[in-house]
């Protein structure tokens, strides 16, 4: 079989996310949405088992894989409900929507439930994206609250900048949380993988690490909590061909790299039909036999080429890491002009092997 593939050490995420549960001392939901950021839903799940406190996802469809496959923890769906007629399945296989606009809380209205719900209430408090106003969130959460619709209501925000703590930006969504919900009783969720790493005063009594337990840290610095986190994914391939390349000849599509000097060219089976980011730029990172090179040409649909020049060892069958360990993620991809979150979720492809 074709060698690109990507190993998922299930130990580190169990590490990840004791990590994250000994850093607050609070209740941990996994957020395996985006089939756990390209990791696999399923397996990441189970590999978490009973430790658990509860998951994440985006929406239902997520959450009924998880339930079809035995899990009986809180379920969270982050973005709530599409249609009323999923009240049915939510009440049903009881999970926790976030209710975040006005034609859900209307919604809530006319249904007729089996059971009323345990539902989150999402504040915009500065990120602008969903959510309701802290003007009209006190009298969302009354009316709710007095509806009979709700068995109990979680206070959820998310913050926009925590990965960037110099900015004050997180300061004032805390303080806007607060004030918004002052005086209405019950839990709350604030933080996001940042927030766990770096704002104590923002954990609450839910947390939510999504990036982090994947093993990348969502800074652009270094951060003595995010040092602690063990990589899960190790995206591996090999090399398939090796070619010497005189001085001055240009490699690969639109001739982008041109050699400088004569070259051994080694050509790997990844490509951006894998995932692989195709804008990534000559000179990206890559390990070859646990030996840091470069991309030296642009990226096609199922090959990448490198710099084998100053790896006379290495060449045909050699072993080729992308980013995984000793290759952190973060840095191939601030040098592809993205973020490590893309990368593993773009995962296509390449099957995936599972260890720990």
């Amino acid at each position: 079989m074709r060698p690109a593939h990507a190993l998922i050490d299930l130990s580190a995420l169990r590490h990840n996310y004791r990590l994250a549960k000994s850093l607050t001392g609070c209740r941990a939901l996994a957020v395996v949405k985006a089939n756990a950021y390209g990791h696999g839903a399923v397996e990441c799940a189970a590999a978490l088992g009973e430790e658990a406190d509860g998951f994440a996802v985006s929406a239902i469809e997520e959450a009924l894989v998880l339930r079809a496959a035995g899990h009986r923890q809180p379920i969270v769906l982050l973005e709530g409900w599409f249609e009323p007629a999923e009240l049915e399945l939510i009440c049903q296989h009881d999970l926790w929507p976030v209710i975040h606009h006005h034609g859900q809380v209307a919604d809530l209205r006319v249904a007729n439930l089996r059971q009323p719900l345990n539902a989150w209430l999402k504040l915009d408090s500065g990120m602008h994206r969903t959510g309701f106003s802290v003007a009209e969130y006190p009298q969302v959460w009354r009316e709710l609250q007095a509806s009979g619709k709700v068995a109990s209501l979680t206070k959820i925000t998310h913050f926009a900048r925590a990965d960037e703590p110099e900015t004050g930006r997180t300061e004032q969504q805390l303080e806007t949380f607060m004030q918004a919900t002052a005086g209405l009783e019950g839990p709350c969720s604030l933080s996001n993988s940042a927030g766990v790493l770096a704002w104590p005063s923002a954990y609450g009594d839910w947390v939510r690490p999504g990036i982090m337990l994947y093993g990348s840290s969502p800074f652009g610095f270094a951060q003595e909590q995010a040092a602690q986190l063990r990589p899960v994914m190790q995206l591996d391939s090999r090399v398939i061909a090796v070619h010497d390349i005189a001085a001055g000849e240009p490699i690969g599509y639109g001739s982008r790299f041109v050699t400088q000097r004569p070259s051994r060219i080694g050509v790997v089976a990844m490509g951006y039909a894998d995932g692989y980011p195709r804008h990534a730029p000559d000179g990206t990172p890559v390990l070859v036999d646990g030996q840091r090179t470069c991309i030296s040409g642009r990226v096609s649909m199922d090959m990448l080429t490198v710099d084998l020049t100053d790896l006379p060892a290495s060449g045909l069958g050699s072993h080729v890491r992308l980013w995984g360990e000793g290759l952190d993620a973060g840095e191939v991809a601030q040098c592809a002009g993205t973020i490590s979150y893309q990368l593993f979720c773009n995962l296509n492809r390449v099957p995936r092997h599972y260890r720990g």
